[in-house]
């Protein structure tokens, strides 16, 4: 059985950027660089597939229309040998294009064209997610919240919690962008794949299973909030 952590933030990420625009590429290579980040750049999704066999990577930022095997195809062979976050880029924008990534493993998307600021916010609220896999040897063992993705649950002081698919899918959403104002919008495409409506309680309802569910466990360092009018947050104590 293989379990994740929530933990504290550890830095140092190592990206793979998979890109056929030449002049996309060699911009984004430079602004990693910039940023103090590893980055390997593949033009096409047989060079990306190789890359990420090769080596470890902690983030991996995918084009779709890429020549040969496409970015799909990547995801989907990617997330048959390891879970690694991988961020979708691409100039097909519509609902439909989005719930196809999300569905097939992606963990955000992002339209093109897109500002550098927004693709830091949502690169940084990825790589949380890598800090949070990895277990802090100052954290107390009976404090960790334990992620089964094999059992679709969590446990805490050897206690599950009973999760439905998709209070997991949401718990894991809001790991995955810890400290970030997640919309609803959003949480409805990735979580419940489904789109939101105004009338749809569906989300709340989850969110507060998913509360109640984590308290019955003991789990107090780990807190949903709701922020008004716009979505949830996950905050770790």
């Amino acid at each position: 059985m293989k379990y994740s952590h929530l933990s504290v933030p550890l830095p140092i990420p190592s990206l793979l950027l998979v890109e056929d625009d030449v002049q996309l590429r060699d911009g984004l290579a430079r602004h990693f660089a910039q940023r103090g980040f590893a980055a390997t750049v593949c033009a096409n999704g047989c060079e990306g597939l190789a890359a990420v066999r090769e080596r470890r990577f902690d983030l991996v930022l995918l084009d779709i229309m890429l020549p040969g095997m496409d970015g799909l195809a990547l995801l989907e062979a990617l997330r048959q040998e390891q879970g690694v976050p991988v961020m979708l880029m691409s100039a097909l924008g519509s609902e439909q294009d989005r719930i196809s990534g999300f569905t097939r493993g992606a963990d955000d998307y992002l339209p093109k064209p897109f500002s550098l600021a927004e693709l830091d916010a949502r690169i940084d609220a990825l790589l949380r997610r890598v800090a949070l896999d990895r277990v802090s040897p100052a954290q107390p063992a009976d404090e960790r919240l334990l992620m089964d993705s094999a059992a679709q649950d969590v446990r805490h002081q050897d206690q599950a919690a009973g999760l439905t698919g998709s209070e997991y899918r949401l718990l894991e959403v809001l790991q995955a962008h810890a400290g970030e104002t997640l919309s609803k919008v959003f949480l409805y495409q990735s979580v419940l794949h489904r789109a939101y409506t105004r009338l749809d309680r569906g989300l709340d309802v989850h969110v507060c299973n998913l509360r109640r569910k984590l308290q019955a466990i003991g789990v107090q360092h780990v807190q949903i909030q709701a922020v008004r009018g716009q979505g949830y947050v996950l905050v770790l104590d």
